[in-house]
């Protein structure tokens, strides 16, 4: 089927047939969608493209592409706020397994073909968890390896009350008698306050600089693609908060989540996050991504006793360009004699 496929960028004029698959196949996500990679690449200065399959006028498939500039030129890969980027697929309406099979083999086929021919120089794609086969790659040339995140089920809350560890329940029920509330609001400066605690506590990455993470948090409210949620005490005092990615897809994704040091014996981010589960499962969101599984460390675990099922990500990776090989070895150079040298260099010149 591969031979009858054609792979093509998306025109402006096509974005909204394109946001449609997005919302519709299993392999969608927020980050697929061109309303909200227009506000990221607008608020950092980076530029983006889709490109559509399609088997004659239908589309069936496609990719997105989020261009960073770098010293070496564009590089498509992943930033903060943007943990998937992922090609999508629409769903064969088939009880075959065979067919809905080759439906995926050959898109991912295509788009393999296809993307050795886009200039860059570094490209690596962050796949969706609904796509568990990506031969189609291997068989390209590009490396292929695993990654993981956490995915909560919401479709019942009841079984995923009782997938909750009993620790994590106790602090829940902690808080709730202490008389912690949940809110969905506009509270940016709270939340970026404690955005800026856990960067300090834990050299945590802070993914924008205060007046464009704003700006990128008013557009996307506008668009109703996020929802920023907090817990707080009887007083008002947000101690937790969580932001959370939105959309017509049923999965919702958590982009940026933390608590205040000064009250974790309290249970606030536990409460919070399953308060936020109880909200997104009530107005019909499936399941919530929690963005992220690395081992070993003290927040999988936390997500994991949340109830939370160990997803897979595949990582694949373009076969380097000559100048990005030729980039790196300078590099390696540079920083090995630095070291000989004892040279420490200002952040961010490579």
């Amino acid at each position: 089927m591969s031979d009858n496929l054609q792979v093509r960028p998306l025109a402006t004029h096509e974005y909204n047939r394109w946001n449609r698959l997005v919302a519709e196949a299993p392999s969608g996500s927020p980050y697929a969608r061109t309303d909200y990679l227009t506000v990221l690449s607008e608020t950092t200065g980076d530029r983006f493209s889709c490109l559509g399959v399609f088997h004659g006028e239908e589309l069936v498939g496609g990719c997105p592409l989020y261009f960073r500039r770098s010293k070496v030129g564009d590089q498509v890969i992943r930033r903060p706020l943007l943990a998937c980027l992922s090609p999508v697929i629409r769903e064969v309406p088939s009880k075959s397994p065979h067919r809905r099979a080759s439906r995926q083999l050959a898109v991912l086929c295509s788009l393999a073909n296809y993307l050795k021919t886009v200039d860059c120089a570094h490209m690596v794609l962050v796949f969706s968890p609904a796509l568990s086969d990506i031969r189609p790659f291997q068989s390209a040339g590009w490396t292929v390896r695993p990654e993981y995140s956490f995915l909560i089920d919401l479709s019942d809350m009841e079984a995923a009350w009782n997938r909750v560890d009993h620790n994590q329940a106790r602090l829940i029920r902690r808080a709730e008698a202490a008389g912690l509330v949940i809110t969905n609001d506009d509270d940016f400066d709270s939340f970026f306050r404690l955005h800026i605690e856990i960067h300090k506590r834990k050299q945590a990455t802070i993914y924008l600089p205060e007046e464009k993470f704003r700006a990128y948090f008013n557009r996307l409210k506008a668009l109703n693609l996020c929802r920023l949620y907090h817990a707080r005490l009887p007083n008002g005092k947000a101690i937790a908060r969580q932001l959370v990615l939105t959309g017509p897809h049923p999965v919702t994704h958590t982009v940026c989540a933390g608590s205040d040091a000064d009250y974790l014996s309290l249970g606030g981010n536990p409460f919070l996050r399953w308060k936020v589960c109880e909200s997104l499962s009530a107005i019909g969101y499936r399941a919530n991504d929690l963005s992220g599984a690395p081992y070993p460390h003290d927040v999988s675990r936390f997500k994991s006793q949340l109830g939370a099922e160990l997803v897979l990500n595949w990582i694949a990776v373009r076969p380097e360009t000559l100048r990005y090989r030729a980039y790196k070895r300078i590099i390696h150079l540079v920083r090995k004699f630095a070291r000989h040298r004892k040279i420490t260099f200002k952040k961010g010149v490579f």
